[in-house]
């Protein structure tokens, strides 16, 4: 159980850290080049987006080729590279009327 309170107590360190850094900034004329370069990495890191996860690990990932089956499908084989119009792709839902 030590990992999460390393962690917490990481957290309000570096937060600690951060808010003293941008209270010197603002409250005193002598704030130097440290305490901006906390403030402004600080606030950098909050860009982050922490909540994203790797792609092998997220719910409903869609695979690597997908997006190429689905472009090889719609073209005839003798079509090539020159285009047309092709059939459906695998992506297509099928038509419910008959036109």
């Amino acid at each position: 159980m030590a990992g999460p309170t390393v962690r917490r107590g990481m957290t309000l360190g570096l937060g600690a850290l951060w808010w003293w850094a941008v209270a010197r900034l603002v409250l005193t004329p002598d704030a130097g080049g440290i305490e901006g370069a906390i403030a402004a990495g600080g606030w950098g890191l909050s860009l982050l987006p922490v909540h994203c996860v790797p792609k092998g690990r997220a719910a409903g990932a869609v695979g690597a080729g997908r997006w190429r089956q689905a472009w090889r499908a719609g073209r005839p084989a003798e079509a090539g590279r020159s285009g047309g119009a092709g059939e459906a792709t695998t992506a297509s839902p099928p038509r419910r009327s008959g036109g």
